[in-house]
């Protein structure tokens, strides 16, 4: 191996990679390493966003919330991505996003919208009101492979251990619960981008709760970021605690919300999606 290898750029920094066309504006493509079923996976295109907030020079403090409404399928090669800091307060900033490609007769269309919220945060009083369930640690849960034959799936390192994909497609399912392990494979030190990423990592809940592969995908997803740089910078390569579940399924929509906590515990983040299925 030559040393060229140890000095590549991780898959996840080369699909993040935005150039700036303008003030607030960014010129970004699609790559194979995250590819989904029929286009990206949806929290490399949150990353992204979230990316082009962090490297504007008008930002103010850290990620709070990130919001991304997926309005239509983002297609391989590139694209424009518009962020507007529309009003900025004495310790929070608000920001509108958006994601463009061009149609068939070369005519921009919006493929996703966003809204980011950064704040400046301060020490104040705090409490962990949802604790990290107690679950074996990283090292004695198994590491398993892809479920599907999908490149995204290839970037993390998932070890299960609880409510894992059903081994029968019956229609037997009871539970929509989740609990696994996570982290970027090849590991990397956690940041705001690798977060907001895998707080879309978990598979559509009537998945578990059906035991039956529906067709589905998530309309709309916002994480809340209770961790500061710091905390993240402490957290560094190490695992992730996720938890995920739904709520309500009804009339083709459901929600599932999420939790990640770090190894010592910490919850680093929290998100809510709302998932269409079908029959």
């Amino acid at each position: 191996m030559t040393t060229a290898h140890h000095h590549s750029i991780h898959p996840l920094d080369d699909a993040l990679a935005l150039t700036s066309a303008a003030p607030g504006q960014y010129e970004g493509r699609t790559t194979p390493a995250y590819w989904n079923m029929v286009g990206p996976f949806g929290g490399v295109t949150a990353a992204t966003l979230l990316q082009a907030v962090l490297q504007h020079p008008d930002l103010l403090g850290e990620p709070l919330s990130l919001t991304v409404n997926y309005a239509g399928a983002l297609t391989q090669g590139p694209f424009t991505l518009q962020a507007t800091p529309v009003r900025t307060n004495r310790s929070t900033q608000h920001w509108t996003l958006s994601v463009l490609q061009p149609d068939a007769e070369g005519a921009p269309v919006v493929t996703t919208t966003a809204t980011v919220v950064t704040a400046a945060r301060r020490e104040t009083w705090g409490a962990a009101d949802t604790p990290m369930p107690s679950v074996p640690a990283p090292a004695q849960c198994k590491a398993i492979p892809p479920a599907f034959p999908v490149e995204w799936l290839r970037r993390y390192e998932m070890r299960p251990v609880a409510g894992s994909l059903p081994a029968q497609w019956d229609g037997g399912g009871e539970s929509s619960l989740s609990q696994l392990w996570m982290r970027d494979a090849p590991a990397r030190p956690l940041d705001f981008c690798a977060l907001a990423a895998m707080a879309d990592i978990f598979f559509p809940r009537v998945w578990l709760r059906r035991a039956r592969q529906v067709p589905a995908g998530t309309v709309s997803i916002t994480v809340y970021f209770h961790a500061g740089s710091a905390l993240l910078a402490q957290t560094g390569a190490g695992y992730l605690l996720g938890q995920a579940r739904a709520q309500e399924f009804r009339n083709g929509f459901f929600d599932q919300t999420a939790q990640l906590w770090n190894e010592a515990g910490a919850l680093l983040a929290t998100s809510h999606q709302i998932v269409y299925y079908k029959e």
